[in-house]
Formats: C-alpha cells, sequence, structure tokens
C-alpha cells in the first residue's frame, strides 16, 4: 500500500465498512438460529485481514477519473473485499490448502469444528461444503454492498458493465487454473509453456486484483477513453507483476510473513511461470526427481529446498525477477501518460502502488 497517512485512514474506512456489512449481514441470519454463526464467523475471520488491494483501486480508479471521496465510494470500494473473499474461500476448498493467512483455511476450520461437536458425517466434506457456501454468501454480499454503495444509480449502473466483466472472467479464469494443473506440460515448448501460466496469471489474478478494480471506479466516475484505456494498461502490467512476486513467495516466502507453508505451491503443483522456466534445462536425475516429486503434499524441507535450487540455477528466478521489473516499468509509463490529467493525490497513490506491490515478503 502506499506509504501515507492518507493511505492509513483509507485501509481505516474500508475496514469499518466491511465490518459493518458483515455484522448487518449476521443480523440478518439470525432468524435462521444461531447456526450460521459457524459460516458468518469463518467469514469475519478472513475479512479481518488482507492488504484490500482490490478495495484501494476501486477507490483510486473513481478518483484518478476526477470522482470525490466519499462514504458512497468506501462502500463500493469494500465490495471487493467480498469478492476477494468469495474467491479466496473457493480457491482454498480446490487448492485443498491447510491455511490462509497463517489460520486454517475456512474449510479446515469447519471441519475442526464439526469433530469438537461431535457432529456425524465426514467433517472434511462438511467442511468444504460450509466454505463453499461462505464464498456464495460473500458473492451475494458483494453485489449487494456495490448495488446499494449510495454511489448515483447512473454511477453504479456504469460501473456494473465492468463489474460483471469482472465476474465472469475470474471464474473462467479459476476454471483454467484448475484445468492447468491436470494438463500434461510433457513436450510443451517454454513458451507455450510460459504463455499457459501466464493466460492463468491475466484472467484468475491480474484483472480482477487490479485492472478491473480501476476500471469499475474510473467508469463510475464517467472517466474519458483515454483515462480507462491508460489505466487498464497500467492495471493489467502491475496486476500481472503482482501475481508473478506471490508466485515466487510461494516458492521462496517466509511462512511468518505469507501465512502459508514454505514452499506451498510446490506442494499443491502450480503451473507457474516459474515452472515453466525450470523445466529448461534439467539434467535427467533432475528431471526424474520433478516428475516424481512436484505436486507432492508430503514434500519435506530439504526437498523444498531442492526444487528451490533448481528454481535458482536454471535462471528461472531471474526470468521471474525480470517480468516483474517490465510489469513494474509498463505500469509507471501507462500511469505517466495520464500525469497531466490526473488530479495530483491519485496519481501520487498509483505511483506509490508500483513500488509497494512489486517489492513485497507477504
Amino acid at each position: 500500500m502506499p506509504n501515507s497517512a492518507d493511505a492509513s485512514q483509507l485501509l481505516e474506512r474500508i475496514q469499518r465498512t466491511v465490518d459493518a456489512e458483515v455484522a448487518h449481514q449476521r443480523e440478518v441470519l439470525a432468524p435462521l438460529g444461531d447456526e450460521t454463526d459457524l459460516m458468518v464467523d469463518a467469514i469475519a475471520s478472513l475479512l479481518s485481514g488482507g492488504k484490500r488491494v482490490r478495495a484501494s483501486f476501486l477507490y483510486w480508479g473513481y478518483r484518478a477519473a476526477g470522482g470525490a471521496d466519499s462514504d458512497a465510494l468506501v462502500r463500493a470500494s469494500a465490495s471487493m473485499e467480498l469478492f476477494q473473499a468469495a474467491a479466496l474461500l473457493h480457491d482454498d476448498v480446490m487448492d485443498a490448502s491447510d491455511t490462509r493467512r497463517g489460520m486454517p483455511a475456512a474449510h479446515r476450520a469447519m471441519a475442526n469444528a464439526h469433530r469438537e461437536r461431535g457432529l456425524t458425517g465426514d467433517a472434511d466434506r462438511f467442511g468444504e461444503a460450509g466454505a463453499i457456501l461462505a464464498g456464495d454468501l460473500c458473492l451475494t454480499w458483494a453485489d449487494e454492498m456495490y448495488a446499494t454503495s449510495g454511489l448515483p444509480a447512473d454511477e453504479v449502473l456504469r460501473g456494473r458493465r465492468v463489474f460483471d466483466l469482472m465476474r465472469t472472467q475470474l471464474m473462467g479464469g479459476q476454471f483454467l487454473d484448475v484445468l492447468e494443473a491436470v494438463q500434461n506440460w510433457e513436450g510443451l515448448a517454454t513458451d507455450e509453456r510460459i504463455t499457459r501460466a501466464l493466460r492463468v496469471i491475466r484472467y484468475k489474478s491480474a484483472k480482477y486484483t487490479m485492472e478491473h478494480p480501476l476500471l469499475i471506479g474510473a467508469t463510475c466516475a464517467g472517466g474519458d477513453d483515454a483515462t480507462l484505456e491508460a489505466l487498464s494498461r497500467y492495471g493489467l502490467a502491475l496486476g500481472e507483476a503482482y501475481q508473478l512476486r506471490d508466485d515466487l513467495l510461494g516458492v521462496f516466502g517466509d511462512p511468518a510473513q505469507t501465512g502459508k507453508p514454505a514452499g506451498d505451491d510446490l506442494r499443491e503443483g502450480k503451473r507457474t511461470v516459474i515452472v515453466a522456466h525450470l523445466l529448461d534445462d534439467l539434467c535427467a536425475d533432475d528431471r526424474a526427481f520433478f516428475d516424481t516429486r512436484f505436486g507432492h503434499d508430503d514434500l519435506d524441507t530439504d526437498e523444498i529446498e531442492r526444487f528451490r535450487a533448481l528454481a535458482m540455477s536454471t535462471g528461472a528466478v531471474d526470468a521471474v525477477e525480470q517480468r516483474i521489473t517490465q510489469g513494474a516499468d509498463e505500469a509507471r509509463a501507462a500511469l505517466e501518460s495520464l500525469r497531466e490529467s490526473m488530479p495530483t493525490e491519485a496519481f501520487t497513490a498509483l505511483h506509490d502502488f508500483i513500488g509497494t506491490t512489486t517489492a513485497r515478503s507477504s
């Protein structure tokens, strides 16, 4: 996040808005009985943390196009956090993740609750079902927050087109990620592996993390074509760089900062750009190690260190770092084209994001 008091205040406003929405929805569910608290508690726990990247980008997209600050804008922006929560809840089920931000993933927490309460049936199945429903709830609440944000109706309607596009393309991108995990990369050229991995990054992460929230905000505010086009280039380039950094953290990150076990992406068998590069020039022994151990959840510390060493020695890490730098440079150039027309506060915030989102440790 940009390093300023204003940025900190924005995050606090977003958090208060999210907390108020969850409290309101808890009351809506109250007539069903307190059993639904288990599901809402999982949502509240997930929403208590995070960087608020998507909410911040919707906010600054609106301001970049000349819109004014308001509580209604913050509420519209906060809807992105509910949408993000839905994506994370579902993603953790699909990836069979044990943790999220250093805590048990929602489906694991609900499975544990099943066991602690002595309920009948399969605890893991119960947890997965509960997390899926919690994600569905968050999708519903995100839509409700956006629609009832308090922004003028014509602005909400203008932004709705991008909002709907974001939702549909994210689901498609998530499916591509699931599909890619079972695709056979054997015999594929490096360029094709990279192209496939980048396609997942673009549609599963970059667009809904930065480009689409920016465009929702800017479109709501009535941004002109030049502003929308430049923000699109900025958001897509920076969003891809952001996810590439995330991929590196998935292999090399410190669990104390990432909130996930070391080498988690290796255990999950994520077909990332790192892996696409790593497969080049492996000797027979290293290739056999990759083929037999990549994607196994019982990888030990020594095996993770071997994967890390291969990522370094094959040049995969350097190649990804170069792509991150390139993405940051492209985002900077796109933003620079708006320097004269964009309000200074918005320009500064979006400029600061370039450094904080690409050079991070969590």
